[in-house]
């Protein structure tokens, strides 16, 4: 039977068998300091996926991290890193599996298996955290001290076929979670009794969350698609009051717009998204933008994030989803400071 629980031990490597790792040849990294990890999807069923870290101070980049410390391959399609503590967590969604790696040497120090399709973690404290799933009416609850899975929050009004769980934020006891595929809500869960106790409707397909500096919950839904079954709207940026719990206002984009990757700065005064180009607006702001803070130049952009330091945004391009991805930075006034290749299809960034 395939156990849920992996573990490195300091004398080797503990598997379950539930799925063939191909160990090699490792080299040793330590680094300090301010970093960037940037999560390489690659390509659906071709285990691809890769890690790339780089350093802002030096601007320096080092690509394959994971692989190269741990001798074997990331999997297929990395979905996104979180950081808790000195451990990064990896989902890799079609490899069914969560990576917990040491965020100074990239060494892999634990792991969950057999996971449906994991696509997102938040930590709640030191013995609980949620996994967000697609194609699961549930969110998984594991103990990352043991790496046990010690429960799930079942969705209301959802069966595996119909949706999937995506990212999460948290307000006092509260983790708020959209939900994405065939969807139009975002659930309330409370986590001292790991249950759903609220839910709000919103657009057609909320693909990300954030927080901002005044309790405001914000969220971007991207109306479907054409033939979608569940609905094909204008995509909307909408504000929510945390505390209430009720839609404050909702902005409304142009149907065929492709609006997603909703980022906030460190001082939660500045939302940022990608529709097309890199847009940017005050949270106190009762209007969109006329203009982006950086435009396309025949680019696809894939991955957006805002440095926590010094606002520095982050984007990457995707190019054709095929070779590596390239990742550029600029100053908060849109001005080019630096670029670097990454891995392939670069769609999610965790700062350390």
């Amino acid at each position: 039977m395939c156990t849920l629980l992996t573990i490195i031990a300091a004398s080797g490597f503990i598997f379950s068998g539930c799925m063939e790792w191909d160990y090699g040849e490792s080299e040793d990294f330590e680094v300090s300091g301010e970093g960037l990890f940037i999560v390489n999807e690659g390509n659906f069923q071709y285990s691809n996926s890769s890690l790339t870290y780089y350093n802002p101070e030096s601007e320096t980049v080092e690509n394959e991290v994971f692989a190269r410390a741990n001798g074997f391959k990331l999997g297929d399609v990395a979905q996104s890193m979180s950081i808790y503590g000195d451990r990064g967590w990896i989902a890799v969604n079609n490899s069914k599996v969560v990576f917990a790696i040491d965020i100074n040497t990239f060494r892999e120090v634990g792991r969950i298996e057999n996971l449906p399709s994991p696509r997102f973690i938040h930590f709640v404290n030191d013995r609980k955290a949620y996994i967000t799933q697609l194609w699961s009416n549930q969110i998984i609850i594991f103990d990352p001290s043991t790496y046990q899975v010690t429960g799930y929050i079942t969705i209301p009004g959802m069966s595996p076929e119909s949706g999937s769980t995506e990212q999460m934020v948290q307000f006092g006891k509260y983790v708020f979670c959209n939900l994405w595929s065939f969807q139009n809500r975002i659930i309330k869960i409370d986590t001292e009794t790991d249950t759903v106790v609220d839910e709000l409707t919103v657009g057609v397909q909320p693909t990300s969350l954030a927080i901002d500096c005044n309790g405001k919950l914000w969220t971007v839904c991207d109306g479907g698609y054409e033939g979608n079954p569940f609905g094909y709207e204008a995509p909307s940026l909408f504000r929510i009051d945390a505390e209430s719990f009720t839609v404050e206002r909702q902005f409304k984009f142009r149907l065929g717009d492709m609006v997603s990757e909703l980022n906030i700065d460190r001082e939660g005064n500045t939302i940022y998204w990608l529709n097309g180009d890199v847009w940017k607006m005050s949270v106190d702001s009762n209007r969109l933008p006329v203009r982006p803070v950086i435009k396309s130049q025949g680019t696809i952009y894939y991955g957006l994030t805002v440095s926590p330091a010094n606002g520095d945004i982050y984007v990457a391009d995707a190019i054709d989803y095929r070779q590596q991805g390239i990742v550029y930075r600029y100053s908060q006034d849109g001005d080019l400071i630096d670029e670097f290749y990454a891995g392939i299809s670069p769609g999610a960034f965790c700062w350390r």
